[in-house]
């Protein structure tokens, strides 16, 4: 259940949270105790003139600021030129209530303390990382009821882009309010296709595999055919690394399950409509026994278990496994290092494999990965929307022409040389602007990546500034996997359950996951039966996992409407 980014399945610590409960309580007493019951009446909508406010009307707001957001000389959080910009387009002036760095959790202890404290919240918080603390913000009773707003504010542009996938809401959601506008981000980012040794395929007479019975006459050859032809046997067929879990963001192996209908370490929906445990059914145990096959013949790494998913796919860049799995960008990183560990070797991207019904399937990846609250206590909420409704429509697919036709500002993300712009890397000093936008990357519609990486991998001329850009700064290589993504867009199985850990799994989901992931580590090592699965079943059910089943299915209901 847990993706990279969010890590949305992982308790707190409870020591931090009894600690918070009795500052919280002991806060109360003060003057901000009551503060949580509070909520102003917003004034009456501010008017626009032309295009933008004046007087110009002040957001404060929180966000974390990542490592990879970096400022020119003399610019920082609440002087750039997004900010200019801000104030002389629209007039608006963004104000951060306070600036903490988000590495070593300091954005979050700091604002867990701000929240036991009971301390004045800003008008806006986004925020992207650790979902207990989502949670904890919108249980927290300090902010409005942002679905209210967002259908009576919101433009066409993002209504459209939000509704590619309704479903994005569902994590920010409580009584049937949506709390939180989730933050977009492109669909099947992180959906993941076959990578494979092109130039071994060629030097060995093989084809790429359509099926896992193809996979494995593959495999045997790059284990057992000396295909780097150094005359020793040091290579092996895939990669993976299950250190953190077998369903993971890159060398994972949930692709295996995924040919017997089901993928595990995540909830799935069913075709009645209920959502199931995907490691817990009997595809699970079909896919474990492939495993614990490919494991013995040393098609796998016996490291497999100790390796994360950066170290996995090391093995492949180093010359010494012939296929990873993983998303359509990986020729950007780290696929870049095959060709410098040995100039003639090829890569290419690949379709995910079918199993012996037909099936196939693969980890998907949400729309979303972030969310704005908005303070009920804010004065004119509508600003926000004015803001945001301005990215969407002129920054997200930008128009020729416009504004930003080449970037988001000239000598920060683009420069002119003759006339042209450029997004060289040596000539713009990586200076990315969107980046200190308060949704973090200015604005995104779904499906406008994909799809454009699709049609430019058909040889389709660019015509739109977004087509351009995208042209002008992505490897063939990507743009054939893109394509492949969007071809198996239906194989694509997403995490089902994104609400808050359920009664049962805060009381039992460590004992659960540690018994999983010690059951399928044996199995997969050969260290024990593959019918060991059956009774690890029967115990992960009867150890809470049918309550949590029950629990989870209740939550979809409340937030689907099913």
């Amino acid at each position: 259940m847990l993706d990279t980014n969010k890590k949305r399945r992982r308790l707190g610590s409870m020591v931090m949270v009894g600690m918070l409960a009795l500052s919280a309580v002991l806060s109360g007493c003060g003057n901000g105790g009551d503060k949580e019951a509070e909520s102003s009446t917003p004034s009456a909508p501010l008017e626009l003139k032309d295009g933008k406010y004046d007087p110009p009307v002040t957001i404060s707001y929180l966000r974390p600021w990542g490592p990879d957001v970096t400022f020119k000389s003399g610019e920082d959080q609440d002087n750039n030129v997004h900010t200019k910009w801000a104030k002389e387009k629209l007039g608006i002036e963004l104000k951060n209530e306070w600036v903490s760095p988000s590495t070593n959790n300091a954005f979050e202890t700091k604002l867990r303390l701000s929240l036991a404290s009971n301390a004045e919240m800003p008008d806006i918080i986004s925020y992207r990382g650790e979902f207990n603390l989502v949670r904890e913000l919108i249980e927290s009773g300090m902010f409005v009821d942002a679905g209210e707003l967002f259908d009576k504010y919101a433009n066409d542009t993002w209504k459209d882009a939000i509704n590619e996938d309704p479903t994005v809401w569902y994590p920010y959601m409580q009584d049937g309010k949506r709390i939180g506008i989730p933050i977009l981000d492109y669909s099947y980012n992180g959906d993941p296709v076959m990578w494979i040794r092109e130039d071994w395929l060629k030097k060995l007479n093989l084809k790429g595999p359509e099926t896992l019975e193809d996979l494995e006459v593959v495999m045997d050859a790059f284990t057992n055919q000396d295909p780097d032809g150094n005359g020793r046997k040091d290579t092996y067929g895939l990669t993976i690394g299950f250190k953190n879990w077998v369903n993971t963001w890159m060398s994972d192996a949930g692709w295996v399950f995924g040919a017997y209908g089901t993928m595990p370490n995540q909830w799935n929906l069913t075709e009645d409509g209920k959502l199931e445990y995907g490691s817990v059914t009997p595809g699970a145990k079909q896919a474990l026994a492939t495993l614990q096959n490919w494991m013995s013949k040393g098609y796998i790494p016996e490291e497999a278990g100790v390796y994360d998913e950066t170290k996995a796919a090391e093995e492949f860049t180093a010359g010494k496994a012939g296929i990873v799995v993983g998303p359509h960008w990986m020729p950007t990183w780290p696929l870049e290092d095959v060709k410098k560990n040995d100039p003639d070797a090829e890569f290419k991207a690949y379709p995910i494999p079918t199993g012996p019904d037909g099936q196939a399937g693969r980890r998907g990846t949400p729309n979303e990965n972030g969310v704005v609250l908005i303070n009920k206590n804010m004065k004119n909420p509508e600003a926000f929307f004015t803001y945001q409704n301005y990215l969407f429509e002129n920054f997200a697919n930008p128009q020729a022409g416009g504004e930003f036709e080449y970037g988001f500002a000239e000598g920060y993300d683009y420069v002119l040389v003759d006339g042209k712009p450029s997004i060289d890397p040596s000539l713009t000093e990586g200076y990315a602007p969107e980046k200190y936008t308060l949704a973090f990357d200015g604005a995104r519609i779904p499906s406008l990546s994909m799809n454009t990486l699709a049609k430019l991998a058909n040889g389709e001329t660019p015509s739109t500034p977004f087509e351009k850009k995208l042209d002008a700064s992505v490897p063939t290589a990507m743009l054939d996997a893109a394509k492949l993504v969007l071809d198996q867009k239906d194989i694509s199985l997403k995490q089902m359950f994104t609400g808050a850990p359920t009664m049962t799994m805060q009381m039992n989901n460590d004992i659960l996951t540690k018994m999983e992931k010690d059951t399928f580590s044996q199995i997969i090592y050969g260290k024990t039966s593959i019918d060991a699965f059956d009774s690890f079943v029967e115990k992960w059910k009867s150890s809470g996992g049918d309550q949590m089943t029950k629990e989870v299915n209740e939550w979809y209901e409340s937030v689907s409407g099913k």
